[in-house]
C-alpha cells in the first residue's frame, strides 16, 4: 500500500467515524433520552431543565464533533477528489450547522425560559397561556430534531459511500 492510500484511507475511517458519533449521539438523546424523560413524574419546568442541562453537556461534545466531521469531510474530499457526493454533503453538512445552531442557540433556550416562567407565572391563567406557548415551540423543537436525525443519516449514507 502507498503512503498516500494509507493517509487516504485513515483519513476516510476517521470521517465516517465521527459521521458515526454525530448519529450515534443524536439517536440517543432522540430514541433514549427523550421518551425516558417524557416518563418521569416531575413537573414540566423540571423535565425542561434536566433536558437543558443534558443538552448544555451534549453540545459541548456535538459542537467538537460536527468541527472536526467538517475538517475530516474536507481533507477526506480532497485526498479522493471533490465529487458530487462531496459536494452533497458538504451541503448537507451546513444545513446541519444551522439546525444544530438553532435548536442549541434558540429553542432549547427559550423553552427553559418558557418552563421557569410557567413555573413562576403569577396565576393559573397565565400559566396555561405560556405552558401552550412552550407545547408549541416544543413541538417545533421536536421537528427539527427529527429533521437533524434524516439530515444526519444522509451525512453518514454520503461519507461511507464515498
Amino acid at each position: 500500500m502507498v503512503e498516500g492510500d494509507v493517509l487516504g484511507t485513515a483519513l476516510h475511517a476517521l470521517h465516517v467515524i465521527l459521521v458515526g458519533v454525530w448519529l450515534g449521539g443524536l439517536l440517543f438523546t432522540t430514541v433514549v433520552v427523550s421518551p425516558a424523560l417524557k416518563e418521569m413524574k416531575w413537573p414540566e419546568a423540571e423535565r425542561v431543565r434536566v433536558r437543558s442541562i443534558i443538552g448544555k453537556h451534549y453540545a459541548r461534545v456535538g459542537s467538537a464533533n460536527l468541527v472536526l466531521l467538517l475538517v475530516f469531510a474536507v481533507l477526506d474530499g480532497l485526498m479522493q477528489g471533490l465529487g458530487l457526493i462531496f459536494y452533497a454533503e458538504y451541503a448537507l453538512m451546513v444545513v446541519l450547522f444551522g439546525l444544530a445552531s438553532a435548536h442549541g442557540a434558540y429553542l432549547g433556550r427559550r423553552l427553559t425560559l418558557l418552563a421557569e416562567s410557567e413555573r413562576k407565572a403569577p396565576s393559573t391563567e397565565e400559566a396555561a397561556k405560556i405552558a401552550e406557548e412552550r407545547r408549541s415551540l416544543g413541538k417545533l423543537s421536536l421537528r427539527v430534531s427529527q429533521t437533524n436525525l434524516v439530515v444526519s443519516a444522509a451525512v453518514a449514507i454520503l461519507a461511507a459511500s464515498a
